[in-house]
């Protein structure tokens, strides 16, 4: 018996590794005294079956022999060779997904998760919903995503790819609108994280700042900052550079959407560098789109430079297991670079392609898509379009939940429908933009109080 045998029998359940023998005994035609044969006692045999006891590896291996099955087949349910069959459909499965073929990792991990044994191969098991859950993430379908990962996150064993999990679960939550339980499930692995003694430095920076990022877009940036802080020190002491890049990388997106662009693309730039070491490319394509993104927010804006990141962003985007929203969220920034660079057409076409592609996708990425296009149109004097594209915008909008991010494009479709000319739209958006932040107007609490 090898060492991977050995550790699975101190794992399995008594009771599933003797029904597992029963089935196999039984098969064979044999009954319990021929399997028994004097080498041990009949009602050893039967408590076995029952589950009442945990056979030895030697006892284990004479009874496989004698019934003519592998020790692997009892252990795990399927001959070595099935074992190994699966465990290489996962590996071909994560290879699709890193080579951003999604909708191929998800149909080899869909197979693998149909196979009658799955259940009893726990990790397996987990791996397989770990990668189908990055497979459909990447395709945008979120609501899929979380329950894969729910599922792991519940039943894991609590290791390596039971924090990953955790980590992909808190952050398709805070991309899902769903900010207090991103922070929730975030902290209650953090604080058990902080209490053990335990090997994942690396898991404890990547979910801090998941955590911040949720914090942020509820609003409480202080918090958020406290920990991309937090998360930065401990990266520098302790984490790989991928982990130190997720913690700049973050970090200077709070930075950014504070205000602060002049402080956060040297971070950007820096987190950058970090995952150019690697071999992370949805990461670092993902970060090159946000440094381009930074860059046109940059006052003034960055466009030569802006321009150059997007357009290798888009192509890394497109080679990697990137999601859906980042290539929706990569053409809607191209679009806003051609219209300050001055290619007002260009930019208003570019725009509408995007609201169409987004606009089920990524309700949000769609308003922003479809207020730039009435910008485009405005420039150009045809108001008339301006106006309906704002006016859809708005409702794309109403449809999307109150955070950071809506409260701001709620205040910017406030300027746009004032300078339309509609000026009871833009107060109702401007009150949008208010609530979306959480500020309330007194007199509305005095008269309710």
């Amino acid at each position: 018996m090898d060492s991977q045998q050995a550790r699975l029998l101190k794992q399995i359940d008594p009771q599933v590794l003797g029904e597992r023998l029963r089935e196999a005994r039984v098969a064979a035609g044999m009954t319990q005294g021929q399997l028994a044969a004097g080498d041990v006692t009949v009602g050893y045999v039967s408590r076995i079956e029952a589950g009442q006891r945990r056979p030895d590896a030697k006892v284990l291996e004479l009874l496989a022999t004698r019934l003519r099955t592998p020790v692997g087949h009892l252990l795990l349910g399927v001959s070595s060779r099935e074992y190994d069959e699966l465990r290489l459909e996962l590996d071909y499965a994560e290879l699709s997904l890193a080579s951003g073929e999604a909708a191929e990792a998800e149909r080899r991990t869909r197979d693998v998760l149909k196979r009658r044994a799955i259940d009893s191969l726990e990790d397996l098991r987990d791996r397989a919903r770990f990668l189908h859950a990055g497979a459909v993430e990447a395709q945008g379908r979120l609501e899929e995503a979380v329950l894969d990962l729910e599922a792991l996150v519940e039943q894991g064993d609590r290791g390596a790819l039971w924090l990953a999990g955790t980590v992909a679960l808190s952050r398709c939550y805070r991309e899902a609108g769903e900010l207090a339980r991103a922070i929730s499930v975030g902290e209650q692995v953090l604080e058990a994280l902080s209490g053990a003694d335990t090997e994942a430095p690396d898991e404890a920076v990547q979910l801090t700042v998941t955590v911040a990022a949720a914090y942020f877009e509820q609003g409480d940036s202080a918090q958020a900052v406290r920990l991309c802080r937090r998360a930065i020190e401990h990266a520098d002491e302790l984490g790989t550079p991928a982990t130190r890049a997720a913690a700049y990388w973050n970090a200077s997106m709070i930075e950014s959407q504070r205000g602060a662009v002049a402080a956060a693309i040297p971070m950007a730039e820096k987190a950058l560098a970090l995952l150019g070491e690697g071999r992370d490319a949805r990461n670092l394509a993902r970060l090159r789109l946000q440094l381009g993104i930074m860059q046109l927010q940059s006052d003034p804006p960055l466009l030569d430079e802006a321009r150059e990141s997007l357009t290798r962003a888009r192509g890394e985007l497109r080679e990697s297991g990137a999601g859906a929203v980042d290539h929706a969220r990569c053409d809607v920034a191209l679009a806003r670079a051609l219209f300050l660079s001055g290619e007002v057409e260009a930019a208003r076409v570019a725009a509408a392609d995007a609201f169409a592609r987004t606009v089920r996708l990524a309700p949000l990425l769609a308003a922003d898509a479809r207020a730039l296009e009435g910008q485009a149109a405005a420039r150009l004097g045809d108001w008339d379009d301006a106006r309906l594209a704002y006016g859809e915008a708005v409702h794309v909008l109403t449809g999307v939940g109150a955070d950071r991010s809506a409260g701001q494009l709620w205040f910017e479709l406030g300027g746009l429908l004032d300078e339309a000319g509609e000026a009871e739209s833009a107060r109702d958006a401007y009150r949008s933009a208010a609530a979306a932040a959480g500020i309330r107007s007194r007199s509305s609490v005095s008269a309710r109080l």
